[in-house]
């Protein structure tokens, strides 16, 4: 058999920096949403909703980016504007003069700098696909600390709901021929677009997800893809194993009793080694290192073009995805989601043996453990929660429906057409595979043990500093709130200031993400909870007020919530623009070449703290290895911007909670590390009867946070039923027939006895939601970290990159790795 041909993953970053787009099209069909909508309606019922159609004659390829041409562009805020919910947001956060400052400072901005660097902004994006995408990219490549607990988030999946299935090869082997349908899916255009009330939404980063890896060099990062991508790769016990899953036309040449013998194999091969002498040559461990750290280290990976390490690495980075089979059997919510995120640490005899060491950040990965619990952890650069959402749904949804049609043959199908049957096939109609997996075996150099060992106590350092609690909340959830004319994602997100405030009297900066996606390439806007009715809120909360105070109050914050949240979807929030404004001033300075940006010496790029959040002292600089000195400032040459020096700039992006409302029925817990030393990262699912949030910290009490969200939960629903029993609120959803009991009664047996107070929220299954209008749900943006907590880790002494050069070697490799014998079983 002739050699396979691989190729290191190409940089989509200088396609990013050169893209261009047009306000209209040739045809003079304008961008806007209604231009979106129509591109749709091209497409029947049975075209766009597969589900429906087990057997669909009338797939029509190509509907998943159908309206991608037509989406309008992401809009440029008024300054004034801009400016005007900026100071809002502030306020709350403020004390009286500081607010005074503030407001000095953006009206300073308004005469002086604003109005140009608006211009310059408008000018910028004339030619751009969309304003702010070079800059958000910009923000994560160039974020030099390690990737796991800052960057990458996880979810921790449901489990599969057919218990014989919950082994770890079986259930490992169901997600993977799920995943690779999903895959096929995608690269046909069949799958179905994402749409919020009937509007479709952008699916660029859907073309991002598979065969791709974020690629650490000198410069900053750079997201490198391969499209033809046709294998993944398997870490078990820390050692690495791939084997081809697509052909050239991506169907699936592997049947899910193949995948399972292959990852049986595996798994037996790989306990054939002690874990402690596994462990050290467990190479993922390097992905969680300083980026410049790991850029060097794969140097010495390529330093021989063609050589087993070097072909060993790109087959790695140009895999479909990373399948990580974990040996381990956490047993609590917290352990899990810890185990999904970071991963365990544990040593024995000195030498690491946690799951930690079983992981590879700069991919996305499907993580199995032994007793079959399954979740996704994945790089954030170029996808976001809503993204992988979808992927996670669809891959649990479908391993649902392929048990069913085992059951019944005429069960349907989640997608528009499947791949012929594998067994069926004609071996020699696959082409040029490898079915058997393999085993790549690094050769470690003596410079590879030594840094392998320094990253992994580094690593374990990383993981002790943090920890995690999780709540799963059972006696209530979306219905029982949007019931009582709440909108859920506002309740909660009051929720958790309330707990915040309860335990420590203080109110801080809390994010929260808005999905943007009806724009062209839109990701997300930052949602400002904080605002002057939720402080309103707080106060009465906490105070001796009456119940119907309390929820006047609540109600009130929950609506002002609910208000900017739509405004952050329709991207007209003041976060990403004032951002925007922020790259293009300090890109000019770039451009001028000044060392400095300010009188008083303090650095333009404001590097951060390795949670890129602080900025570090006004006097430090930077050395010219990008370290933070005490050095006296090199002589300045231009003054930062009034609004970008003042101190409420630091204060809107030191965020101390971190939230994001990301899932459905199909995920248990989602989650992220802590996005500042003294923050918490909180992510939580919302669904109908109940609430789950997992937590973390630096040690920030992380537990007595969950439960005093759990005590605010109980304490509000007793407020709620109060003012419910002093018949001030109707239960809205109440059915037909309980409406029937108000009309007079002839019968006279049918008067006997006596009813029952039927408490909403409790043993009941309320009718469709009644605040479907305000309800924000389907607005959550699932993108975890703002660009503003990652912009001061750039790099003060990098000139301004809108592109990373593309990666040229093509090397030609032979069959790496050690032919796996397979056993029967």
């Amino acid at each position: 058999m002739a050699a396979r041909t691989f190729t290191q993953p190409s940089s989509l970053n200088e396609s990013l920096a050169t893209a261009t787009m047009s306000s209209t099209q040739e045809n003079g069909a304008a961008r806007s949403m209604e231009a979106a909508k129509d591109a749709q309606k091209a497409f029947s019922s049975e075209e766009k909703a597969p589900l429906a159609n087990s057997t669909n004659p009338n797939s029509k390829p190509g509907i998943t980016f159908a309206s991608q041409d037509k989406l309008p562009k992401l809009p440029i805020p008024e300054l004034d504007s801009s400016c005007t919910k900026y100071l809002a947001a502030l306020k709350p956060l403020q004390s009286a003069k500081e607010h005074n400052d503030s407001q000095h400072a953006v009206e300073e901005f308004l005469k002086s700098d604003g109005a140009a660097l608006q211009d310059k902004l408008k000018k910028y994006a004339s030619g751009k696909a969309n304003y702010i995408e070079q800059f958000w990219y910009d923000s994560y490549l160039n974020f030099d600390n390690p990737v796991v607990l800052n960057l990458n988030p996880f979810f921790l999946l449901e489990d599969d709901p057919t218990p014989a299935r919950n082994n770890q090869v079986t259930r490992a082997a169901s997600l993977v021929v799920s995943a690779l349908s999903f895959v096929r899916a995608v690269r046909l255009e069949e799958l179905p677009p994402d749409t919020i009330r009937g509007q479709p939404l952008c699916m660029y980063q859907y073309s991002r997800l598979f065969g791709t890896a974020r690629i650490p060099t000198e410069n900053g990062c750079q997201i490198g893809q391969d499209p033809t991508s046709k294998h993944i790769v398997v870490m078990c016990h820390g050692q690495f194993y791939w084997f081809d899953v697509l052909d050239d036309n991506n169907d699936l040449i592997m049947t899910e009793k193949d995948i399972t013998l292959n990852l049986q194999s595996i798994v037996e091969d790989a306990q054939e080694v002690p874990i402690q002498e596994a462990a050290k040559g467990a190479l993922g461990v390097l992905s969680t290192e300083n980026r410049k750290v790991w850029s060097g280290l794969r140097d010495v990976l390529h330093r021989e073009e063609g050589s087993n390490n070097s072909d060993s690495l790109n087959i790695v980075d140009s895999a479909l995805f990373i399948l990580c089979l974990d040996y381990t059997e956490p047993q609590s919510g917290a352990d899990l989601c810890m185990n999904m995120l970071c991963g365990t640490s544990k040593v024995e005899k000195g030498v690491q043996v946690g799951t930690c060491t079983n992981r590879w950040y700069d991919k996305m990965q499907i993580i199995v453990c032994k007793n079959g619990s399954a979740g996704i952890n994945f790089e954030h650069t170029g996808v976001d929660g809503h993204t992988v959402l979808r992927f996670a749904s669809d891959v649990y949804t479908d391993t649902i429906l392929r048990f069913a049609r085992t059951i019944n043959g005429s069960a349907p199908s989640l997608w528009a057409t499947q791949s012929p049957d594998p067994a069926k096939r004609d071996p020699d109609s696959f082409g040029d595979v490898q079915t058997t997996p393999h085993k790549l075996e690094w050769d470690m150099v003596p410079e590879l043990s030594t840094a392998l060992r320094f990253a992994e106590t580094r690593l374990a350092d990383l993981i002790q500093q943090n920890e995690f609690a999780t709540l799963e909340f059972p006696h209530y959830g979306k219905n029982f709130m949007t019931s009582m004319g709440f909108s859920p994602d506002a309740f909660v997100q009051m929720a958790f200031q309330a707990a915040y405030y309860g335990l420590y009297g203080r109110v801080e900066c809390v994010y929260e993400p808005a999905m943007t996606k009806m724009f062209y390439h839109g990701r997300t806007e930052a949602i400002r909870s904080v605002t002057e009715e939720s402080v309103n809120f707080l106060k009465t909360f906490w105070g001796e007020n009456p119940a119907t105070t309390k929820i006047d109050a609540l109600r009130k914050a929950c609506q002002k919530h609910t208000e900017n949240t739509k405004v952050c979807a329709k991207a007209q929030g003041p976060d990403r623009h004032l951002y925007a404004l922020y790259c293009i001033w300090q890109r000019a300075i770039e451009e001028d070449g000044a060392e400095a940006a300010s009188s008083d010496g303090w650095d333009s790029t404001r590097p951060s703290s390795p949670d890129g959040v602080a900025s570090p002292n006004r006097n430090s600089v930077m050395s010219e290895n990008g370290s933070i000195s005490s050095s006296p400032p090199a002589p300045v040459q231009h003054s930062m911007p009034a609004l970008f020096a003042d101190a409420g700039w630091d204060k809107i992006n030191t965020t101390i909670l971190s939230t994001s409302n990301c899932g459905n029925p199909s995920l248990r817990q989602f989650g992220f590390g802590p996005t500042s030393a003294d923050g918490f990262g909180i992510g939580y699912i919302i669904k109908d009867g109940s609430i789950s949030i997992c937590a973390s910290s630096k040690h920030r009490q992380t537990s007595r946070y969950i439960e005093a969200l759990e005590s605010y939960f109980l304490e509000v629903r007793k407020l709620l039923r109060q003012i419910k029993r002093r018949g001030t609120s109707a239960d809205k959803t109440a059915s037909r027939a309980r409406e029937a009991e108000a009309r007079p009664t002839a019968g006279r047996f049918k008067s006997r006895g006596r009813n029952i107070l039927l408490e909403v929220g409790k043993g009941q299954t309320p009718a469709e939601s009644v605040a479907d209008e305000d309800d924000d749900d389907g607005l959550g943006g699932y993108g975890f970290f703002d660009a503003g907590m990652l912009r001061q880790a750039l790099n003060a002494n990098r000139q301004n990159q809108t592109a990373e050069p593309g990666v040229d070697r093509d090397v030609v490799r032979r069959n790496v790795g050690r032919r796996l014998r397979l056993s029967e079983y």
